[in-house]
Parts: C-alpha cells; structure tokens; sequence
C-alpha cells in the first residue's frame, strides 16, 4: 500500500511554482494550500501507521503534533517537517513506541522531505521548553494533528501558562538571542547575501515578536508589519524554489531568479541589465522588510521592557493619578540631557513640552545622545522625529556641529544610524544619500550593502593620528564627512566611484555651509580614498620617486598623508567585518594589506619630510 506521504516534497514544489510569467503570486494562500495538504497527509499517515503496527494503540495517551512553521501555517517549498509524538507513559512501553515512531518517520523520510522529530511526555515538552529558549519558542504553536488531541491540548496550554508566567524573568534571555543572532547574521537590509531567517529583521524576529505578544507583556504591531512578513515568506518561497532545498541564504546565484519571481525584473530590458537592476530592487525590499519587522520587535520589546519596570512599586502608570501616603504622586523621571531630548528607563525619548514640528535639530540630537551616552532611541520617539521640518539646504551653526558629533560616536553609531535612517532622516539631511541606501555592492569583498558600508567606514576613524597626534576640529572634520560620503559615487554605470563621489562631495557640503577648506579637504579625501592601497599593490615603496609622487597627491601636508591613511585603513578593516570587529580574516584589512598600505604610507611621509 501507498504511504499517505508519498511524493509529498514534489506536491509542495508542483503547487508552489510561479506563474506563466515567473512571477510567484498568492503566497498565503499557497502556504496555506501546502499546510492543509501536508495536514491531510499527516493524518492519513497516522492511521496507515495505525494499521501497520502489530499491537492495538489506545484512542487516549497518545496524539500527533506538528511546531514550527507547519504549526503557523507558513510551510515553505522544501520546509522540514517539526514533528512530535506526545504520549503518556502509560499508553504504550518504549518498544511499542519506538515501532510506531518508525511507521511515522520512514515514510516521511522517504518521500524526500526534512524531518525534526522527537517523542515525549507531557513533562518532558514542559521541561525542554522550560530550559530550551528556542524549544519554547517552537511549542508556541502548536497544532494537533492525530490521536489524542485533547493530551496535545492540554500540554500546549501548559507550555503557553508556564511560558507567560516566566516570560518577566526570560526576557533578557530572549533579547539576548536577538543580540547574539545580530552579532553573527548581521542586519538583513545591510548583508549582500542575507540569512532571511537568522539575520536582524528576518523571519526568527517575527516569532519572538509573536512570543512577546502571546506572553501577555506587550501587544504586537499589526497592518504593514503582517504584510512584511508575508512578502519575507514569499522570498523564503522563491528561495526554496531556486535553491530546490530547504534553505534561508539568498546566495548570489539565486538572486536573479528570485528577484524575477518577487516581480522586480523589468522584462523589456536586456539580461545583463535586468538582473543587475532586479538584484538591486531585491536588496532594496528586503531592506525594507527587515527594517519594518526589526522595528516591530524593537517597539514590541520596548513596551514589554517598560511594562516590567511599571509594575514595579518605585513607579507605575496608574499610580500617577492616585494620592500616595503624604498626598504626592509620583511622576515619570526624565533626565534633559539637551533642548527637547531626555533620557528615561534606558532609552532617548523627547523631553516633555518638546514640539518635533517646531524644531529642525531636534533629530540630530536625538541622535548625538543615543549615540554618546550609547542608548536606543525610543521606537515611538524616533516615529515623533519624522516630523521635524528638516530642509537639506538649511543648515546652522548647531546643525553642523551635531552633525560631527554624531559621525564621531564610534562604534555606536552603528545602531544609532540604524535607528535614524529606519525614519529616513538621513536621507532628508542628505538627499544624495538615497543613492546608495540599501545598494550592495558589485565587489565580492564587500559583505555589507554601500551605505552600511560608509557608516561602518566611519565608526572607525579616532581622533588620533597615526603620526602620534590629535586631529584639531576642521581636520576631523573633513576625516569624518569624507567616511560618510567616500563611496557615495558607487552607482551603476558608473566606473570611476571615488572620481563621481568627489565630484558630488561639494555641493553636499556647500549646501550644508561648511567651511570651504574643510569642504576642499573631504573631496580630496575622497577622490584618493583608494590611492593608498592601489600604490601598495602596484608600486615599490622603496623607490623614492614613488614616495615622492604620493606626497604630492596630499599637496606635501603630512596631516592630510595622515588622514588619507586613516580613511584607507578604516574603508579596508569595513568590507566584511562583523559587528564589533576591528579586522576580519575573511575580507579586507588583513595583516598583509596593512603591511603594504604602512609601507607605502611610511614612504610618502619620509618624502614629505
């Protein structure tokens, strides 16, 4: 007899495919048309294994249950199967299970698919989901499939009550794993070949999302942030299709196809240029998508932070209004740390009183004190931010002093930029800026997108020379905006970036009213930003007429050799680090660059001295 999942692999792929034109359309209702088959199928296989075992098993004590994405109704193309048997000890003995079990998983492995099975009790799901962070986030959902379902209602219930009541003391942990998943996947709209699952703003954020939501802590946003999560299960579909695997990584080679079936090839255009400009509308919507399913943990798990703290007796919202002892109430806390920004429970919120709609610089400080006291800033206040009346071509003495400030807050600014461009200050401070964002780059070394890039680029850049001195303020300051601005040429067509970024750099700056010596040295900085390593590479640093030549690129200032090696070294150590990374073995600044670079360096010096 035919088992129940025969070629059911091949089912999911044959229902999946795209359209005539290649367009995948209706992803829901296809993740919905493979869950109900493969359910159907799951409960067809449970009686065939019914049947096919030589002992009688009981109607009670025993049921079929499916977690993970079957459980939430989002089974890719190629998805695994998460399959568990949960049974009372006393239904059946380890060798009767064990038999049952085989009747289950053979098949299933079989027909081709990928399966995470287990067997267990009540106790034990309560006590794996108790100790195992990711276990539990699994048993968040679960769906009955066969048997008992009353005994895998029951033991979901009780994982989902246990869940709630530990939630206040996991929550750490849970944020924790988003950090640590960060710090490995890095930020989806930022990686060229992104894991849509693992990264910052991928899949594995909307279960937490959803955890944080069924803990009872915080409500979960809904509307545009659903419609996100569809349109990443439709490019987890398309991957599963190109790839022909069960797989998360968007690899190079899968993304034209995959960016034809999102419908972002423009058919009319030749192949060449119709798969460079699908790819780059590609990582342009997964920008987009990570950034609006990041921004909907980080609010989520801000308000779940902040409900912890009012529950507290120090402090809580419906206190505010009730006389306490003495006839006082007790207010909010909120520490002014600069006209209209406060800081308040660990994060940069708006001072009270302060009017976005009035006050044009309000963003910028925002953004200098989430950076130099290393704080987010608050979801709903960065929401309040896209109101100021920000015009590109007005700018103050203020502004542009907050400006550096933000560009010289090292690593943090990482975050910080994050945070603002997810509001598209950024590119209203600077227009030019929606350029390159969320482009990646054609050059295989570069693991990060363009403009992650440039800020990671500049985080990098200190105070410190590397002649032994200090920067004075207008020097650092034409360092930090040529960071900002030093791959702003990358665009297609063009051939000579760093010739088209510095022919961009001062009207930028001349609109923004810096000094015209400050502006003279950014274009500089960044017309040159790969002289260094291209004489390092093609040049003899013992020849002095080498030397000679590379001064004479600087105009013979030994600061500016110092600022162009410092611009050089920061560009390289950035192509593929990872967060909190100085150098990487992988890409860019590796001993051997830096070796060549700091010969070419020391040449240009000794001729200029």
């Amino acid at each position: 007899m035919a088992s129940a999942v025969d070629g059911l692999k091949q089912r999911f792929m044959d229902m999946s495919q795209p359209d005539a034109d290649g367009v995948y359309r209706n992803g829901p209702a296809k993740r919905k048309a493979r869950t109900d088959l493969a359910v159907s199928c799951l409960k067809e296989l449970w009686g065939q294994a019914l049947d096919a075992v030589p002992f009688r098993v009981p109607d009670g004590g025993i049921g079929l249950a499916a977690v993970g994405s079957l459980a939430r109704g989002q089974v890719g193309p190629s998805s695994d199967l998460d399959l568990v048997v949960i049974y009372d000890s006393h239904a059946l003995n380890d060798e009767q299970l064990n038999m049952l079990a085989n009747k289950l998983w053979y098949p299933l492995w079989d027909s081709g698919l990928d399966l995470d099975h287990s067997i267990r009790t009540r106790a034990q799901c309560e006590a794996v989901t108790d100790s195992d962070l990711p276990a539990a986030m699994g048993w968040l959902d679960v769906l009955p499939l066969a048997g008992d379902t009353g005994l895998i209602e029951e033991t979901s219930n009780s994982i989902l009550t246990r869940w709630r009541k530990a939630a206040r003391k996991r929550l750490p942990e849970l944020l924790d794993s988003a950090k640590s998943r960060f710090d490995e996947f890095g930020l989806m709209a930022y990686v060229n070949q992104p894991d849509i699952k693992e990264a910052r703003g991928g899949l594995r954020d909307s279960v937490l999302v959803s955890a944080l939501a069924t803990s009872w802590l915080a409500d979960r946003p809904h509307g545009t942030y659903d419609d996100a999560v569809e349109r990443l299960l439709d490019v987890r579909d398309a991957i599963h299709l190109t790839a022909r695997k069960d797989t998360n990584l968007l690899l190079a080679p899968y993304q034209p196809q995959v960016a034809t079936m999102m419908g972002l090839a423009d058919p009319t255009w030749p192949q060449a240029e119709r798969d460079a400009k699908a790819i780059d509308d590609l990582q342009t919507t997964l920008a987009g998508l990570g950034r609006r399913i990041a921004f909907a943990l980080d609010s989520t798990a801000s308000r779940a932070e902040h409900s912890l703290v009012h529950e507290k007796p120090r402090f809580a919202f419906f206190q505010m209004f009730q006389p306490r002892a003495g006839g006082k109430r007790e207010a909010p806390q909120f520490d002014v740390i600069a006209p209209g920004i406060a800081k308040h429970e660990g994060e940069i919120v708006l001072a009270p009183g302060a009017d976005p709609t009035k006050d044009p610089n309000l963003a910028l400080r925002a953004g200098v004190a989430a950076g130099e006291f290393e704080l987010p800033v608050n979801p709903g206040t960065l929401l309040n931010l896209k109101r100021c009346p920000i015009r590109d071509s007005v700018w103050d003495d203020e502004a542009r002093s907050l400006f550096i400030r933000l560009l010289a807050t090292g690593p943090a600014l990482l975050n910080t930029w994050e945070e603002l461009d997810y509001v598209n200050l950024p590119g209203r401070w600077m227009p030019e800026w929606l350029g390159i964002r969320n482009r990646p780059s054609a050059s295989a070394a570069h693991r990060y997108t363009i403009d992650r890039h440039m800020v990671e680029a500049v985080s990098r850049l200190g105070r410190e020379s590397p002649s032994g001195g200090r920067y004075d303020d207008d020097h650092y300051a034409a360092l930090l905006l040529a960071g900002i601005l030093h791959d702003l040429g990358k665009r297609p067509g063009v051939t000579d970036h760093a010739a088209e970024g510095a022919r961009h750099v001062p009207y930028i700056l001349r609109r923004m009213g810096y000094a015209p010596q400050i502006i003279e040295w950014a274009t500089l900085l960044v017309r040159e930003h790969l002289t260094l390593s291209e004489y390092a590479t093609g040049r003899d640093p013992n020849d002095p007429a080498v030397g000679h030549e590379l001064a004479a690129v600087v105009g013979g200032d030994p600061v500016l050799l110092d600022m162009l090696f410092d611009l050089t070294r920061a560009d390289g150590s950035s192509l593929g680090a990872t967060p909190g990374e100085a150098i990487t073995k992988r890409y860019g600044w590796s001993k051997w660059r830096a070796a060549i670079v700091g010969q070419m360096y020391a040449a240009a010096r000794e001729a200029i001295r």
